[in-house]
């Protein structure tokens, strides 16, 4: 495949490793029409996370994004608004208890192109059981910054990329401040699978 690799042990369609060892992946970042983000609690444990997924050799970065946001939240195109995306790549390696050493190719972290989306639906339509294997049992809308005082610590430094590099999108007029670290509060209301 010249500059990627396959990872045939890849779950589901052919997945791909470029030859820094890297899986091309999409992140989402799912605003409502306040500004406030969708934030998920991984199944069965105490991790939060925006909605993300590795890429398949066949797919673009938004055909990826669209297909996790259907297998991931259960949302289709038509349910949420394009408001742009990060302009290259955004990578963060593994930290090495994770990194399966005796895959071929060998994978050491993620690069990522970055979703900015606004929902246009009502949140009683977002499904986290849309798939066979849910990715997230539970959610809730959180302040713009928050997710950078909870995101697992090897995800942070992307995290605070994309945030900052996407606000003035979602925020023409200025992002909101961010508060100190810790400092953090505000969930509207939060949502179970049922």
């Amino acid at each position: 495949m010249g500059e990627y690799q396959i990872d045939k042990n890849a779950i589901g369609a052919l997945q791909v490793i470029d030859p820094d060892g890297f899986r091309p992946n999409v992140g989402i970042i799912l605003s409502n029409r306040l500004g406030r983000l969708f934030w998920a609690r991984r199944l069965g444990q105490d991790a939060w996370q925006f909605p993300q997924g590795g890429m398949r050799s066949d797919e673009t970065p938004a055909e990826a994004m669209y297909r996790e946001l259907a297998e991931e939240i259960g949302l289709r195109p038509e349910q949420v608004e394009v408001i742009g995306c990060t302009r290259g790549w955004l990578r963060y390696r593994l930290p090495r208890q994770f990194i399966r050493r005796g895959s071929k190719p060998l994978c050491i972290g993620q690069k990522q192109v970055w979703f900015l989306l606004r929902k246009l639906c009502p949140d009683q339509e977002v499904c986290l059981s849309h798939s066979e294997k849910p990715e997230f049992d539970h959610w809730r809308w959180v302040d713009y910054w928050q997710p950078l005082d909870e995101v697992v610590a090897f995800k942070r430094r992307v995290y605070q990329k994309a945030l900052s590099e996407l606000a003035p999108l979602l925020f023409p007029d200025g992002p909101p401040e961010r508060p100190s670290k810790g400092r953090l509060h505000g969930h509207i209301h939060t949502h179970q699978t049922p």
